[in-house]
């Protein structure tokens, strides 16, 4: 009798994705390198919840330098702030608020700015008018400018913040997550269309499009299967570095004041914090600026490695 054969089981589709594409990253050491930066912040975020960390709240010993012994035996690993609490606790736990509210706001920025972009270069027309000049408007604005107007008239305080309290039980917290992520995408959204557009109106002079046009298929459809994932390389690349930028402005809204209410650490607020102290708080101050650094770095390099890889294809 044949001996038969087994074969080993294939990974989910999801799984071969994530493996061919970090198979392809490996190409680009610089992609690497980013790609390192960034998941070390990401697990870190993860993880907050279960490594042994002090209490990111509690007060202790003020100002202790870095690998200060703690009252409970442990070590402030780097130091503490002038309320005594531990800058490695803010630090991580900072990093869930950053990544998750930075994340958001770029993929609803990205979501309305595909949108608006697909529907611009493919129908065309008054369409075309319509976007581009509601595009230009919101561009002509300067982008703190336009941050200080929403989030100052769109605040927890506001008509619409007080709203989402008592609509939806939204924390301050939640609420001013929710204005950040609006006044983000109000400013993001139409830098991305403008890049959608220009891609659009070269894609739908290509075959394939004029292949679904000629089978019937709707605007629709065109515009959400045949354009957007063929124009998802440039895309990728720019939101990585789309993300960077969000990133920084949630860090710089945070130090303004204009971030995630206290006392959650934000990355942002903690320099703002640190700075009145002078050379006193020169320790926790340059933490979070070096976090804020190397997350950003990450994700421009990483965003280096991927469009060096696309540029080899």
């Amino acid at each position: 009798m044949a001996e038969q054969t087994v074969e080993s089981p294939r990974p989910p589709g999801i799984l071969r994705r994530v493996f061919g594409a970090v198979g392809l990253l490996r190409e680009s050491s610089i992609g690497m390198v980013g790609a390192a930066l960034v998941l070390f912040w990401v697990l870190a975020a993860i993880l907050a919840p279960v490594l042994p960390l002090h209490n990111p709240l509690e007060p202790s010993l003020p100002l202790q330098p870095a690998m200060s012994p703690a009252p409970d035996g442990s070590t402030f690993w780097l130091g503490t702030d002038d309320r005594g609490r531990d800058i490695l606790s803010r630090l991580i736990w900072g990093s869930q608020l950053v990544l998750f509210w930075a994340s958001v706001a770029t993929l609803v920025a990205y979501l309305v700015g595909m949108a608006l972009g697909v529907m611009a270069g493919y129908l065309g027309g008054w369409w075309d008018e319509a976007i581009s000049f509601l595009a230009n408007v919101l561009l002509s604005f300067p982008i703190m400018v336009l941050y200080l107007v929403i989030l100052t008239g769109l605040g927890p305080s506001s008509d619409l913040g007080r709203f989402l309290s008592d609509t939806f039980g939204f924390s301050p917290k939640v609420v001013s997550g929710i204005i950040i992520v609006a006044a983000v995408t109000f400013a993001t959204a139409p830098q991305v269309a403008r890049i959608v557009r220009g891609l659009v109106l070269d894609l739908k002079t290509r075959d394939y499009v004029a292949a679904a046009q000629v089978r019937g298929e709707s605007a629709a459809y065109i515009m959400l299967v045949e354009l957007l994932p063929n124009a998802r390389g440039p895309l990728i690349v720019d939101a990585c570095l789309r993300l960077g930028y969000v990133t920084i402005t949630i860090a710089l809204l945070g130090y303004l004041g204009l971030g995630l209410p206290p006392p959650d650490p934000d990355w942002g607020k903690m320099i703002a914090e640190a700075q009145p102290l002078g050379k006193f708080g020169t320790n926790a101050m340059i933490w979070p600026a070096l976090a804020i650094s190397s997350l950003i770095l990450g994700l421009n390099l990483l965003a280096d490695g991927l469009r060096e890889i696309s540029l080899r294809d």
